[in-house]
């Protein structure tokens, strides 16, 4: 199965389907779909987001990005949410070289963590309730709020650490495009720290220090978001693949 899906003007659009999991299943394809923005839809590319047969689009943008920027194309068949997960802005001075960029994106991570409880929850309820149709999640870069709620869905079905950070990473395959384009638009400006970077220790410090404040991943999502067990059963069964027959 192909996991980047190409088009002309996204940069970060991909499958979240084929990791495996602890019990033995694996997360089924095009069933989630990861993103960058979906205002860059148009002409052929809207044509080949259209054959993906998404029903269901989860669009972690602020209003104003999303007035901005634009919005996926409304159609009678595409339910659109609009759930923005960011708090508090990104401050440049909070960015330290001695500290890294990994250090200040996984910082970041943890502030969503805190400031989009309610909105995190609502995307899983909504995800775990397509039925298995289609969906996609996505932000500006599909890269920090896209990655933050994929990580946490990929941990709650199962899936091991490693390609969890693994999955998160790819995003560095788009760096480039990302800020070819960030120069197009903003001739002579210089990008934010940590601009279209997906460093695989942002991802690993942000999993270790939710593992630390709540004991789990799985106790933050129990506890902090307030996802039930049987919304995770329900993402179980609309994203993985049947159990393995005994014997």
């Amino acid at each position: 199965m192909i996991r980047h899906i190409a088009f002309a003007n996204l940069c970060n659009f991909r499958d979240i389907g084929g990791y495996a999991t602890q019990d033995g299943r694996t997360v089924r394809w095009q069933r989630l779909y990861r993103a960058d923005s979906l205002g860059w839809l148009a002409g052929a590319d809207l044509e080949t987001f259209r054959a993906l047969g998404v029903r269901t689009v989860i669009d972690l943008r602020h209003p104003y990005e999303v007035e901005r920027a634009g919005r996926v194309p409304a159609t009678e068949e595409l339910a659109y949410w609009n759930l923005p997960i960011e708090g508090r802005p990104w401050n440049r001075d909070d960015y330290s070289e001695d500290l890294g960029i990994a250090r200040f994106l996984a910082d970041r991570y943890l502030e969503l963590t805190e400031d989009g409880v309610d909105n995190l929850r609502i995307a899983v309820e909504t995800i775990a309730a397509t039925g298995g149709t289609p969906a996609v999640v996505h932000c500006a870069a599909g890269k920090d709020r896209t990655g933050l709620l994929t990580a946490l869905i990929l941990s709650m079905l199962g899936v091991a650490e490693d390609d969890i950070v693994a999955d998160y990473a790819l995003t560095g395959l788009a760096t480039q495009r990302f800020l070819d384009g960030w120069r197009r638009r903003n001739p002579g400006k210089p990008p934010w720290p940590g601009f279209g970077l997906a460093p695989a220790e942002a991802m690993r410090l942000l999993l270790d220090e939710l593992a630390g404040r709540h004991g789990s991943v799985a106790a933050y999502v129990a506890d902090v978001l307030g996802v039930d067990e049987d919304t995770v059963a329900l993402l179980r069964a609309t994203l993985l693949t049947e159990p393995a027959p005994e014997g």
